[in-house]
């Protein structure tokens, strides 16, 4: 089932999740609708509180061609579509600046700094701790959708003067979802 993106200014947006006790068949179910609803929009991931939803998961499903040759090489042993339960990055590695969008935001992307190489600790759908390392693309994603996860957003790790370019556009995009920015 398609579910409703939530948009910049919705108040879910900057809730912090809560902590998942265990998978359970209503939140694979919740899963299965976020990658659908993912998978329509084009998104390349997707945050529970973007579906209006508080637990802790996250999706993520990078298409092929999307990173580099060698990113793509290191990220192979890594299946998607990428459910993430509980999903806490344990450490980071170096630095990539490169645009990023969100499907929160139509219509405005902007460049963030992120960490080049992350290693991030989660729980998969069978409730089987599970440990990633990813670069590039796919470690950009994690830490875009884990941020939504602690009610950061994309904008808030821009660079002051870049995110003031796109004031006009989110205050229209915040005033028309409720205001809270």
């Amino acid at each position: 089932m398609k579910l409703k993106i939530y948009k910049y200014g919705e108040p879910v947006l900057r809730e912090k999740s809560e902590p998942v006790a265990v998978v359970t068949e209503p939140l694979r179910e919740l899963v299965a609708d976020m990658l659908t609803t993912m998978h329509a929009a084009k998104g390349v991931g997707l945050a529970a509180q973007q579906v209006g939803r508080t637990e802790r998961v996250c999706v993520i499903d990078i298409p092929e061609g999307c990173e580099t040759d060698e990113d793509a090489a290191f990220n192979s042993i890594v299946s998607m579509p990428l459910v993430l339960f509980n999903p806490e990055i344990i450490s980071r590695d170096g630095a990539q600046l490169d645009k990023e969008g969100c499907l929160s935001f139509p219509g405005i992307g902007g460049s963030v700094e992120r960490a080049a190489q992350v290693t991030c600790q989660y729980l998969d759908i069978n409730n089987l701790p599970q440990i990633v390392t990813a670069r590039g693309f796919l470690a950009r994603a994690l830490q875009h959708e884990i941020d939504h996860l602690d009610g950061i957003l994309y904008v808030d790790r821009m660079a002051e003067a870049e995110r003031h370019s796109f004031e006009p556009k989110l205050k229209k995009l915040s005033d028309s979802n409720g205001g809270v920015e």
